[in-house]
């Protein structure tokens, strides 16, 4: 009797042992930085858990001039060129993209935003939540546009 029960009591710990492995998997969280991207001290650009990618808000500034294109539609297509750099740097891409929020300073820019967006998001479109603000962290920045992905 008292071999069964340790026999028991072994396999019940070694089951435990094997999901406390595999749920520590499961939710493994690392950042995740584009190759020739200069990590911000503040935040990442993006973060890893799990199946799950989280992009932090990406504007449209070129990440070698460090400019502003002049351009609405060309801010739009750097920002979302920036986005696809975290994506790619996570072995992901758009058609990953499950959700995405759209931060604009003047929501007259909308369909001319949108004009870009559907060009790039292709049906199934992932969610979406655009949202006016007066002003972004980036000088000069009429969008930013954060974006949740999963394997």
């Amino acid at each position: 009797m008292y071999k069964i029960a340790s026999t028991i009591v072994a396999l019940v710990i070694a089951s435990a042992g094997s999901v406390s492995a595999v749920l520590a998997q499961d939710s493994k969280k690392y950042p995740v930085v584009p190759p020739g991207a200069r990590p911000s001290p503040n935040f990442s650009a993006g973060m890893h858990v799990g199946d799950t990618l989280y992009v932090s808000g990406q504007t449209g500034t070129d990440p070698k001039t460090q400019k502003m294109p002049e351009n609405f539609e060309d801010e739009v297509k750097q920002c979302l060129a920036n986005i696809a750099e975290v994506l790619h740097a996570d072995k992901m891409d758009f058609s990953d993209v499950v959700a995405v929020q759209v931060y604009l300073t003047d929501l007259d820019l909308f369909q001319r935003m949108n004009a870009v967006y559907t060009g790039v998001f292709k049906e199934p479109r992932p969610t979406r939540t655009t949202v006016g603000v007066t002003k972004l962290a980036a000088a000069g920045a009429h969008i930013e546009i954060t974006v949740t992905a999963r394997k």
